[in-house]
């Protein structure tokens, strides 16, 4: 995927961003927003939104239900 921005998804991801899951939020809020690396929420990534992105690694993490 070499597009990194789709402005089509842009609106949406920042309505996303504002209204986490309570999985998300406890995901974020308790762990991955502490850590010294730079943790994306949200992130547009070619035609997706993922849930959390980690640039410097390449990682993608996508939380499904409870």
């Amino acid at each position: 995927m070499n597009k990194t921005n789709n402005s089509k998804l842009t609106g949406n991801a920042k309505t996303l961003r504002k209204n986490m899951t309570k999985e998300e939020r406890h995901l974020w809020y308790d762990f991955l927003k502490t850590l010294p690396i730079t943790v994306n929420r949200q992130k547009v990534i070619g035609n997706y939104i993922v849930d959390f992105y980690v640039a410097s690694s390449k990682l993608v993490i996508e939380l499904d239900g409870s």
